[in-house]
C-alpha cells in the first residue's frame, strides 16, 4: 500500500512528536487479541528454571568456542571458533539484555538484572537508556515521534542497514554517546524518556564502559596482539550479523502509527537454534501485544492467539522476500508499506494507515 506523505522527522523533538500527541497517538489504547484471563495468567507466570538452562548453555558455548579460539590462535582453525564465539557474544546478547530487560526471563530479579548488564555491554547498548528507550517502544510502538527505537525509518539507510551487519554504524554511534554520557549529559531526545533521578546511573556506566575497554586496549598494545579484543569487544562487531537479520524481521517494512501491533510487527516461524540464539522473539506480534509474557511461553502463546493474527511468515526466507523489494521500493517511494491482512478487519483498531495525517501538514 501506498500513502502519499512529506518527509517524516523521527526525531522525539520535532514536528512528528507534535502530531502523534495531537492526533491520540501518544501512549494510547492498543488492540489485544482475545484470551481467557486464566489462560493469560498462567502463561504470564515466570520461572528461573528456562532462563537459568538457557543462560548456561550460552556460556558454556561462549567458554568452549573461545577456548578453541584461543589454543588454534595463529591458524586458520581459530576461525571457525571465533565466528562461532562472535555470534553469541555479539549476536545472541541482543535477545537476552531485551528479555532480562523486560524482567520476564527469570523469576529472581537479581538474575534478570546480572544478565542485563553482561548483555548490554556485549552488544553497547547501555543498560538505563535502553531500558527507558525499550520502555517507549513498547508504549509507542512504531509511532514516528514517539519510538526511539524504529530500525528502519522511511527512506530507509540502506548502506547503513548493510554497515550494521558487522555493528559499524551502530557501535559508531553508540561510542559517540557513550563518550557524551561519560562527561554527564544526554542528548535532547534522551531527555525525552530518562527520568532525571536515572541519569546519574547513565554518566557512571558509560564511564565504566569506557574503563574496560582502555584496559583491553592496553593489553593488546602490552602484549602486542589483539587477541584480548578477540573476545572482549570486537566480538560486538564480527559478532552482529544476526542482530540486523533477526531485527528487521520485527517491523521492517510495515505500517506506521497504527495502534494494533498485528499490522506494525512480524511473527516469523525459525528453526530451533535461531529461536535459541533469538529467545523466541521470533514470536513479535505476540511480544508486542503481551510483554510480560515470559521468552519460553511465547509458542504456547502464539498458539493461544494465532487465529486472530496475520498468517507467520515460514521461516526467514519468507519474511526476506517481502523485506528485501519494500526497503528499496521505499528508497524511492517512501510512502510505501506492506498492508498486513488480518483475519477479521473489523477487529482492528482505527488506524492512520502510517502517514495520512502528516500528508497535510506543511514540512518545517
Amino acid at each position: 500500500m501506498t500513502v502519499g506523505t512529506t518527509p517524516r522527522d523521527y526525531s522525539l523533538i520535532g514536528r512528528d512528536t507534535r502530531l502523534a500527541e495531537e492526533n491520540g497517538l501518544a501512549a494510547a489504547e492498543w488492540y489485544q487479541c482475545p484470551i481467557p484471563r486464566k489462560e493469560l495468567k498462567a502463561l504470564m507466570k515466570r520461572s528461573d528454571g528456562p532462563a537459568l538452562r538457557d543462560t548456561a548453555i550460552w556460556f558454556a558455548a561462549l567458554f568452549l568456542s573461545g577456548l578453541g579460539g584461543y589454543w588454534f590462535w595463529g591458524t586458520w582453525w581459530a576461525v571457525p571458533f571465533f565466528a562461532v564465539y562472535g555470534i553469541l557474544y555479539g549476536s545472541a546478547s541482543d535477545s537476552r539484555w531485551h528479555e532480562c530487560g523486560h524482567g520476564t526471563a527469570f523469576k529472581t530479579r537479581w538474575m534478570n538484572d546480572v544478565v542485563y548488564q553482561i548483555a548490554c555491554f556485549m552488544i553497547l547498548r547501555e543498560p538505563t537508556v535502553w531500558r527507558w528507550s525499550h520502555t517507549r517502544h513498547h508504549t509507542d510502538t512504531i509511532i514516528v515521534g514517539r519510538d526511539p527505537e524504529i530500525a528502519a525509518p522511511r527512506p530507509p539507510d540502506i548502506l547503513g542497514i548493510l554497515l550494521n551487519l558487522f555493528a559499524l554504524k551502530s557501535s559508531y554511534v553508540a561510542m559517540k554517546k557513550i563518550l557524551l554520557h561519560a562527561t554527564g549529559r544526554l542528548t535532547e531526545e534522551e531527555k525525552t524518556y530518562i527520568p532525571e533521578m536515572e541519569r546519574n546511573k547513565v554518566t557512571w556506566i558509560a564511564r565504566a564502559w569506557l574503563a574496560i575497554l582502555a584496559a583491553v586496549a592496553l593489553w593488546c598494545v602490552a602484549i602486542g596482539s589483539i587477541l584480548p579484543a578477540m573476545f572482549i569487544g570486537l566480538p560486538t562487531l564480527y559478532g552482529a550479523p544476526f542482530v540486523v537479520i533477526f531485527g528487521l524481521t520485527q517491523h521492517a517494512g510495515l505500517d506506521e502509527d497504527v495502534l494494533d501491533h498485528r499490522l506494525n510487527s512480524r511473527t516469523v516461524y525459525m528453526n530451533p537454534v535461531y529461536r535459541f540464539l533469538y529467545l523466541n522473539m521470533n514470536y513479535h506480534v505476540e511480544h508486542h501485544m503481551f510483554p510480560m509474557v515470559p521468552y519460553h511461553a511465547l509458542p504456547k502463546l502464539h498458539a493461544a492467539i494465532k487465529d486472530d493474527c496475520p498468517k507467520p511468515y515460514d521461516g526467514l526466507w519468507e519474511a526476506y522476500a517481502e523485506i528485501i523489494p519494500t526497503l528499496l521500493r521505499q528508497v524511492r517511494e517512501p510512502g510505501y508499506f506492506v498492508q498486513r491482512q488480518l483475519p477479521d478487519p473489523a477487529k482492528s483498531v482505527p488506524h492512520n494507515h502510517g502517514t495520512a495525517f502528516v500528508a497535510a501538514a506543511p514540512a518545517e
